[in-house]
C-alpha cells in the first residue's frame, strides 16, 4: 500500500475515489514554493491529476448507472499513487480532506453524530449514503492510522459539535500503513481521542475493528491475532470508561478470523451486503449513546 490513501491500487482509484475530497479535486495549482506557516495551508496542495478528475467523473456516471466502477489503467494508477504520496508529505494528518465541508456545515442539531474512520468508514459513505442523513455526517479518510487521526481529530469531530462520536480506527496501523507501530502505541491515540471527545462533552462509541486474514498490499502480515487482542482491549476500555462499544468483529468474521467472503469486496473492506451486517449494530449503538446524554 502506498503511503497515504489508496489501500492497493485498484480499490484506491474502483472504490476510494468515489469519495475522494472535492477541495483537493478542485484547489487551484500552486507553484511548488517552499511553505512553512500559512494562512491557509489547504491552498499549498497540488489539485488532483487529470486523470483522476476523469476517472471521478467516470465513476460518478457509472454509479448513477448502478453499473460497477470502470477500472483504471496501471498507468493512471501510477500517476494517483505517485499523487498520493506527494499529498502525504504536505498533509499527513488529511485535515485538508473535510476543510471545506466542514465550513460549510450548518450549525449542529441536538442530535448530530460524527463517523469517525478510515476508508471503511468513508466507503460506508458511498455504498450506504442513506446512512448519512439527519445529522449524522461521514468524516473517514481512506488510509489513515490512528496517529493520522488523532491529528485531524478536534478539526473533523470536536470543531463540528457533535452529540456523538463513533470511532472506527486501527486496521491501518495493523497493516503498517504509516510505519511500525505497537499495541501501545494504538491504544494511546484511541485514548486520546477519547480524552477529547469527553473534554468537549461528546459521547463515544468504540467500533472494533472488523476481521481480516491479510493485506493484499502488505502480504507479510498476519493480522489474526492482532485484531483479536486490540479488539479485546477496546471492549475492556470501552467498559471501564463507561463507554458504548460496538461489536462490528464478531457479525463479520468466518471460522478463520477472516473476514466473511460473502460480505466483504477484498477481503477487508465490507461490500453492500457486510454494511447491511454493520448499519443496524451501529444505529443500536447510537441510539445508545444518544439516550445517555452528555459524558
Amino acid at each position: 500500500m502506498n503511503l497515504i490513501r489508496p489501500h492497493h491500487a485498484a480499490l484506491a482509484l474502483s472504490l476510494v475515489l468515489t469519495q475522494a475530497p472535492v477541495a483537493i479535486a478542485q484547489a487551484p495549482a500552486v507553484p511548488p514554493t517552499a511553505v512553512g506557516v500559512t494562512a491557509d495551508p489547504c491552498a499549498q496542495l497540488e489539485p488532483a491529476p487529470a486523470v483522476v478528475v476523469a476517472y471521478m467523473a467516470q465513476s460518478a456516471r457509472a454509479r448513477a448507472a448502478r453499473q460497477p466502477p470502470p477500472t483504471p489503467s496501471a498507468a493512471d494508477l501510477a500517476i494517483y499513487n505517485a499523487w498520493q504520496s506527494r499529498l502525504a508529505a504536505k498533509d499527513f494528518s488529511g485535515r485538508c480532506v473535510y476543510e471545506r465541508a466542514n465550513k460549510a456545515l450548518a450549525p449542529a442539531t441536538d442530535h448530530r453524530v460524527v463517523l469517525f474512520g478510515d476508508s471503511i468508514t468513508q466507503l460506508w459513505g458511498a455504498v450506504d449514503p442513506d446512512l448519512f442523513r439527519d445529522d449524522t455526517i461521514n468524516r473517514g479518510v481512506s488510509s489513515q492510522t490512528t496517529e493520522q487521526m488523532l491529528g485531524r481529530f478536534r478539526a473533523d469531530v470536536v470543531a463540528l459539535d457533535p452529540k456523538v462520536v463513533l470511532i472506527l480506527a486501527g486496521v491501518n496501523d495493523i497493516a503498517g500503513n504509516t510505519g511500525p507501530t505497537s499495541l501501545a502505541r494504538i491504544e494511546d491515540n484511541i485514548q486520546a481521542m477519547v480524552e477529547l471527545a469527553r473534554a468537549h462533552h461528546i459521547r463515544v462509541i468504540l467500533g472494533s475493528v472488523p476481521p481480516t486474514s491479510g493485506f493484499s498490499w502488505r502480504p507479510a502480515i498476519h493480522p489474526v491475532e492482532t485484531i483479536k487482542a486490540l479488539n479485546g482491549w477496546l471492549r475492556t476500555y470501552a467498559q471501564a470508561q463507561g463507554l458504548t462499544y460496538v461489536d462490528y468483529y464478531a457479525a463479520l468474521v468466518d471460522a478463520e478470523g477472516g473476514f466473511t467472503r460473502s460480505l466483504t469486496a477484498d477481503g477487508v473492506h465490507p461490500n453492500a451486503d457486510g454494511y447491511r451486517v454493520m448499519r443496524p449494530l451501529a444505529e443500536n449503538a447510537i441510539r445508545q449513546a444518544l439516550a445517555a446524554g452528555a459524558p
